[in-house]
């Protein structure tokens, strides 16, 4: 049941982000091309986004379990270091080169996009390249004996 409730909810998104051209580089980039051509037609999408997830947070927030009764796992993290700005300013430079971000780019590949497949790339190897940085670091953080409470980059 969950996994079938799963594609339905990753179908009505892949749904949903092709109909208001999330999908669609050219786009978003012209959403982002705020001293040229400005197409402010996405941030319609985003305000709708907006408006549909706060009452979802919300109700969410007040619960331990989800409707198909798993465990409920928000985030906790409320804190604004260095590495959530830092990554923030990569995704955004990686969005504004390539006009994708992580959920459009998977619904342009099923689109067949060969644009897309790049990025999927890119972004896979990025994952990969973070997830050997981070065990380096905390392997030398357990040699050296200190916390990873509060990491910095």
């Amino acid at each position: 049941m969950y996994s079938l409730v799963a594609f339905g909810a990753g179908l009505v998104f892949g749904i949903g982000l092709v109909l208001s051209g999330m999908a669609n580089p050219a786009k978003v980039l012209g959403f982002l091309d705020l001293f040229g051509r400005w197409d402010p037609s996405l941030a319609l999408v985003m305000a709708g986004a907006i408006a549909v997830s706060l009452p979802a947070f919300a109700l969410a927030g007040r619960r331990t379990q989800t409707f198909l009764l798993t465990p409920l796992q928000l985030p906790t993290a409320r804190n604004i270091d260095k590495r959530l700005v830092l990554g923030s300013i990569a995704f955004g430079i990686g969005w504004g080169l390539a006009g994708f971000c992580p959920g459009p780019a998977l619904v342009a590949i099923g689109a067949g996009q060969a644009k897309a497949l790049v990025f999927v790339g890119a972004m896979l190897a990025g994952m990969a390249a973070f997830e050997l940085v981070e065990r380096a670091r905390v392997r030398l953080a357990r040699g050296r004996g200190t916390s990873l409470q509060n990491p910095t980059v």
